[in-house]
């Protein structure tokens, strides 16, 4: 097919961009391929982090990189569903309503501090991540394709936020922090800043969305043996054995553990899955899926704990090769 990537051309576009990205912010290794790698599987991403980490400019850098246009919603106690999709305006001179998109109509949406909007609106985001389109007043819009959400919220104000439901959150595929870089990082961050004018870092448009799209469809061509599968689904199942865990990852859960994983390997350049794919996004992946028995919670038990725990307890497919050495 013309229209195919190689998996050596996924792996060589995903470091072009990451390459760029860090021109504008220092960030992490290991983050930055998380959020790419769940992009590539076309998930949405749920940033958990104190302000002035570079969550904005993160997301921005990935947009204006990959040729996407973005959009940022401030989210507010009195954010209105129409603020986010948009809504019938009646037109004088045509004497009739005309529909107005809001900003979830774009490719990268920025949802800042999600928790911080009431219930009723944060289901109106919803629809949009995992149906890919919007409601209003009985008529169904399609949002442009590629769609992803990143949403942030901070850990530490709690006063005037809502929690975000169960359901919402395993609408995301991942969740991660960018965290505080380390004093080499926040020294080069300072160095950059005396080397330009511009208040604010850019980025330069290095794919365009055309191979954006095309990157996105890069995890279905991963082959996944039988005993992978189990594997995950093993994985998945212990995370529901756990004490400390009153709801375990859910089969959706278990789907997605998959497919981030498939996109995993195809940022590694590879057209085949291996157990250390499964490893290296199970805790982002999982972790924000696990509800926690009450004792669980007074103990301020870590879901990332639990997760690596699991791993650790579950059996890990052979490798073939090593076998056969």
């Amino acid at each position: 097919m013309s229209d195919a990537i190689s998996p050596a051309e996924v792996a060589d576009h995903v470091q072009t961009v990451a390459d760029e990205i860090n021109t504008a912010i220092v960030l992490e290794g290991d983050f930055l391929e998380t959020v790419l790698t769940s992009i590539l599987a076309d998930g949405h991403v749920l940033l958990e982090d104190v302000p002035g980490t570079g969550k904005t400019i993160t997301a921005a850098s990935i947009a204006e990189s990959m040729g996407l246009s973005f959009s940022r919603i401030q989210f507010t106690p009195d954010l209105l569903p129409a603020d986010i999709t948009g809504s019938n305006v009646y037109n004088e001179q045509e004497g009739s309503f005309e529909f107005r998109k809001g900003p979830v109509f774009t490719n990268v949406l920025l949802a800042d501090e999600i928790n911080r909007a009431p219930p009723k609106t944060q289901s109106a985001l919803l629809e949009a991540m995992q149906e890919r389109q919007v409601t209003v007043d009985g008529t169904t819009y399609e949002l442009p394709d590629p769609f992803f959400v990143i949403a942030t919220q901070n850990p530490i104000e709690q006063e005037g936020t809502f929690e975000l439901p169960e359901a919402q959150l395993d609408r995301f595929l991942v969740k991660s922090s960018i965290g505080y870089p380390d004093r080499d990082g926040e020294r080069e961050l300072l160095f950059r800043r005396l080397d330009r004018t511009d208040a604010a870092p850019s980025v330069r448009r290095v794919i365009d969305s055309d191979t954006a799209a095309k990157l996105s469809t890069a995890p279905e061509t991963v082959s996944v043996d039988d005993d992978l599968v189990d594997y995950v689904v093993d994985v998945c199942r212990g995370t529901r054995n756990d004490e400390r865990v009153k709801t375990g990852v859910s089969p959706r859960g278990t789907q997605r553990l998959l497919e981030v994983a498939r996109a995993a390997a195809a940022v590694d350049g590879r057209d085949y899955l291996v157990p250390d794919d499964v490893k290296r996004v199970a805790e982002p992946a999982l972790a924000h899926r696990l509800v926690l028995t009450t004792e669980a919670q007074v103990e301020r038990t870590d879901r990332r704990d639990i997760v690596e725990d699991v791993l650790q307890s579950t059996e890990v497919p052979r490798d073939p090769d090593t076998v056969n050495a």
